[in-house]
């Protein structure tokens, strides 16, 4: 929205939707910050931080739409977060508290890039005891009769009140801390360069969009502080993504009781700018964090890498952390992970529920046979449903955001451990490859009632398990051939027999569905022979579309309803992206699914429009066997039995 210098704008409204009156009041504001003085910008956490005070402004919190939803009372408010360059900046956000709530502990919640502030977090977590406050730092809001999109977001930088689309959202006044997209062309958060939307006039970290957002949010810690429902001593903060991210640094405030980050908060270690590093990047925050904490991090998330995790466990100060870690997962994840936000927030603010201890490690790797041993102890203070090992031999000692391909598709094999009434025990047969052995353990465990949340991307999930996880092992390869440790895994043809616990080999994030995929076929001893073909038998009731896909690729097979096994093959060809171009060689190949239907998307600045091969199944879910890839002699003829895209 257009701002004056040194003038304070209010949005009047005589009915939502119909009359927006744009008033103007001449007020003088201070601005919260001091200049930097004498070109000189804080080079450290502490200095930093100094100047701000989230308690001492008036936050003049405006109401801009209520309802009644459940027994929940629910609200899109709008706040001051300071004043920058004479002109002030309000953050919008959506509350939720229980109707008659007293009392009671009080969430942050911070969405990620390219998401909004949301009323479904608000109202599933009243119905559990809690206030919370969503907060809608890049301007984005989703509620009933009230939502905030991009385009409403351009109306309202556009001033455009006459708009039936019209909404008063979280207005940065002169600075930008927008995002997906930023105001001003060229902002970023990564950037401390000065520039006209900036605070400083020298490089700074007080320039970057990450600092203003995590003043917002501890302003939304005193937000919650003045409400009468919220005891202000029991605070917590949690956020996906970016939301991660700030949740590490917010989590440093001494109002912060508890911290759940996701995907996020770990990694941001190899800015260029040193200025960015000594004072936002992750592990000048990690180390002012002294209140419980939880990390939600999956083990292929390209944003919160996994081999980052052991490091930030060093770097906080609190000695009350857990991990959760699911398989195969990038930035997204299932119910059993999900809820692990929402049983820490129970135990530290709540006291009403008692996480088990983290499951600890040890390898044992001078075996007779040269395969590794993992010992894992496991909590038993709640019914264990299973213990499950994950190791891979792709992990980087040194990875960074530059890495993102690899660090998204690296396949963990899985190791079902066994128990003697004391450890839980699992071999780790190994590959050939020359990475470092990662390990960690998952210990799943029954939930003494179901417990209702809003995932990462607000998802309503109902879950009766949870996750624990052991921090992840590193083992160099010198150490592991040092210790007699020898390659049992060789390169086979067959990818996958169905047996046992094999979909802990595979992932999907929709577990209702029968639908899996994997990255099996990034793993070298699986890699594709030359001249193969890909097989699987298939056993359906009823006629069907399978469809499988390589990465941006999919072939479909039409299937006959049959009691017996039908063999599908397909050939490297008949592998398809949106532009109809074909697959040409299996190698580099990083993904494989087996669905029923799948949205082909165009890339970002692409003119094609999306595609749906496939479609919905019929009758009972297929059965799979003998998935392989099969030798073809290239100067025979061979059609596979596919339809391409």
């Amino acid at each position: 929205m257009p701002m004056l210098p040194n003038r304070q704008h209010i949005n009047c409204l005589s009915k939502w939707g119909m009359l927006y009156l744009l008033c103007s009041v001449n007020v003088t504001l201070a601005d919260t910050l001091p200049a930097a003085t004498g070109g000189q910008a804080p080079t450290s956490f502490e200095e930093l931080w100094a100047d701000f005070d989230p308690e001492f402004e008036p936050l003049d919190v405006e109401v801009l739409h209520s309802w009644e939803q459940d027994g929940v009372d629910l609200k899109v408010v709008r706040f001051r977060v300071g004043v920058f360059k004479g002109q002030e900046s309000k953050i919008a956000a959506v509350y939720g508290v229980p109707k008659q709530g007293t009392n009671l502990p009080g969430l942050v919640q911070i969405h990620g890039g390219g998401q909004y502030a949301h009323h479904l977090p608000c109202l599933l977590n009243a119905k559990r005891g809690y206030a919370t406050l969503s907060i809608a730092w890049a301007g984005r809001i989703s509620a009933p009769d009230y939502r905030v999109g991009p385009d409403e977001v351009q109306l309202f930088w556009n001033d455009d009140v006459d708009h039936p689309d019209y909404r008063p959202t979280t207005d940065w006044g002169a600075v930008d801390g927008y995002h997906a997209p930023t105001r001003n062309q060229g902002n970023s958060f990564p950037n401390v360069r000065p520039d006209s939307w900036t605070i400083d006039r020298v490089d700074s970290p007080r320039n970057s969009g990450w600092f203003l957002c995590a003043m917002a949010a501890r302003r939304a810690l005193t937000f919650l502080q003045q409400q009468e429902q919220v005891d202000p001593d029991r605070l917590g903060v949690y956020g996906h993504s970016m939301g991660g991210k700030l949740t590490v640094m917010v989590a440093s405030d001494p109002r912060v009781k508890a911290a759940a980050p996701s995907c996020g908060g770990i990694s941001d270690r190899d800015n260029d700018h040193p200025i960015f590093r000594s004072t936002l990047g992750d592990n000048t925050s990690l180390k002012h964090i002294d209140c419980p904490i939880i990390f939600l991090s999956p083990a292929n998330d390209f944003h919160g890498r996994i081999g980052d995790l052991p490091k930030a466990i060093q770097e906080i100060q609190s000695e009350q952390w857990r991990v959760t870690c699911s398989p195969h997962h990038n930035h997204q994840d299932t119910p059993p992970f999900e809820v692990a936000s929402m049983l820490w927030f129970d135990q530290h603010l709540q006291h009403r529920f008692a996480w088990p201890q983290s499951p600890t490690t040890s390898l044992v790797m001078n075996t007779n046979d040269g395969v590794p041993v993992v010992h894992v102890d496991a909590d038993d203070s709640l019914p264990i449903r299973s213990v499950d090992v994950y190791y891979t031999r792709q992990g980087k000692e040194h990875e960074t955001s530059a890495d993102r391909d690899h660090t998204v598709h690296r396949y963990w094999f899985h190791a079902p451990a066994a128990t003697d009434g004391q450890q839980w025990h699992a071999e780790l047969p190994q590959p050939s490859d020359d990475g470092p052995l990662w390990v960690f353990a998952n210990v799943t465990y029954d939930l003494p009632h179901s417990v209702t949340g809003a995932g990462y991307y607000y998802r309503e999930y109902t879950t009766d398990r949870f996750n624990v996880s052991s921090l992840m092992l590193s083992v160099s390869k010198s150490r592991l051939v040092a210790a007699g440790v020898r390659p049992s895994l060789h390169p086979t043809r067959l990818l996958e027999d169905f047996g046992g616990d094999w979909q802990k080999r595979w992932f999907t994030y929709q577990p209702d569905h029968w639908a899996r995929r994997t990255n099996q076929v990034y793993a070298s001893i699986y890699h594709a022979p030359p001249n193969a073909r890909l097989t699987v038998d298939v056993q359906t009731q009823r006629p069907n579309t399978l469809v499988l896909a390589i990465d941006e690729y999919a072939a479909s097979v039409e299937l006959q309803g049959s009691s017996g096994w039908q063999t599908v093959v397909v050939d490297v060809n008949d592998f398809r992206d949106l532009a109809g171009d074909s697959l040409t060689d299996w190698r580099g190949i990083h993904q494989l699914m087996l669905t029923d239907t799948l949205r082909l998307k165009p890339s970002r600045g692409s003119d094609l429009n999306s595609r749906t091969i496939g479609q919905r199944w019929s009758g009972p879910d297929p059965k799979f066997r003998d998935l392989r890839w099969i030798a073809v002699d290239p100067e025979k003829d061979h059609s596979a039995t596919s339809d391409s895209p």
